[in-house]
């Protein structure tokens, strides 16, 4: 029993984590793409300090009076693409996070880049949650649908950018690019920490999904009760669906920014991605660009080595050298 609740405990643990949840070096089977570290241009300054997860948690504060709200820089409707950055980027929060707290980093950092950012709200169990991005992974395809939509009608572009966190970067718009016919309005998806092919938690996701079942009957309120999770679960129904077909859609270019230390997504080769025909895929490992990075899963859109590597995967073109900041919190 003893033995048991301590698995449990830590099962809880890590669900609470998903709750909140060059040439360089590169994955197997990828193409070289992004600048190496080298002494010139600067990473982009994180705005909350480049402390990752430390960066995060007052984010989650300030989300919490008004947890629709949009993260500095994203969702001005008025916005045009630029001859530059012709794909507006629209960021796809993780699971039980929101677009606030997911994304008060990186908005900021791609709207001065001159992008036009925006930034949906999605998968609520009731209105005006503060967990978000809990409900079914279909459903929550069928609104980023929506958004990208109202997006592009917004701004007249053809194609976005979809740049996503942990299930925004993985099952839940690789679903939408698949089933809900985006693969011919998206140009690039690009996952930071991504669900792709979902996650054994450490080897406790069955645990933790038990203990998600109870939270969710008493907590359903708060946006406990997690179909989301389970979709992620290795194995189920919603994966095997899918990637029945492989792991791509034509005409989609796919960067997966994956780190060793992910404590959430496990095993973390799990978001490595195969290039189907007409695809491309690029797996980057970030300790394979920088080295000292432990980032884990949650600080991971709040990291500005990954910023950098965002913005060579939206413009590699004019990719710049990631000049490493030191992260040494493996969370």
């Amino acid at each position: 029993m003893r033995r048991f609740l301590k698995a449990a405990g830590t099962a809880l643990a890590a669900a609470v984590c998903l709750a909140v949840s060059v040439p360089a070096a590169f994955a197997e089977g990828s193409k070289l793409r992004h600048v190496a570290v080298e002494a010139q241009p600067a990473s982009p300054v994180d705005p909350l300090g480049g402390l990752g997860v430390v960066s995060f948690a007052p984010a989650v504060l300030a989300s919490v009076p008004d947890p629709d709200r949009s993260p500095a820089g994203a969702n001005d409707f008025g916005c045009k693409p630029s001859a530059a950055h012709p794909y507006p980027v629209v960021l796809v929060h993780g699971t039980f996070e929101n677009a606030f707290d997911n994304w008060s980093g990186l908005a900021p950092v791609l709207k001065k880049a001159g992008y036009c950012v925006f930034a949906l709200n999605y998968g609520e169990t009731r209105p005006h949650a503060l967990i978000k991005a809990v409900g079914p992974i279909p459903a929550s395809a069928r609104q980023l649908a929506a958004f990208v939509d109202k997006v592009r009608a917004a701004t007249g572009a053809a194609k976005v950018d979809l740049v996503g966190h942990s299930q925004g970067g993985g099952l839940m718009p690789q679903w939408y690019l698949r089933f809900d016919g985006g693969a011919a309005k998206v140009h690039q998806l690009v996952g930071i920490s991504p669900s792709s092919h979902g996650t054994t938690l450490l080897g406790l996701i069955h645990v933790a999904d038990a203990v998600l079942a109870v939270a969710g009957s008493a907590g359903k309120p708060l946006g406990l009760d997690s179909p989301a999770a389970k979709d992620q679960t290795v194995g189920s129904p919603v994966l095997h669906q899918l990637y029945a077909e492989g792991d791509t859609e034509p005409g989609v270019t796919y960067t997966n920014i994956i780190t060793k230390t992910d404590e959430v997504v496990t095993p973390y080769t799990n978001q490595y991605l195969t290039a189907g025909p007409g695809a491309i895929v690029h797996n980057v490992l970030l300790q394979g660009v920088c080295p000292l990075d432990l980032t884990g899963h949650m600080g991971s859109s709040y990291d500005p080595n990954t910023y950098q590597l965002v913005l060579n995967a939206l413009d590699p073109t004019h990719a710049h050298p990631v000049r490493c900041a030191l992260m040494l919190l493996p969370v």
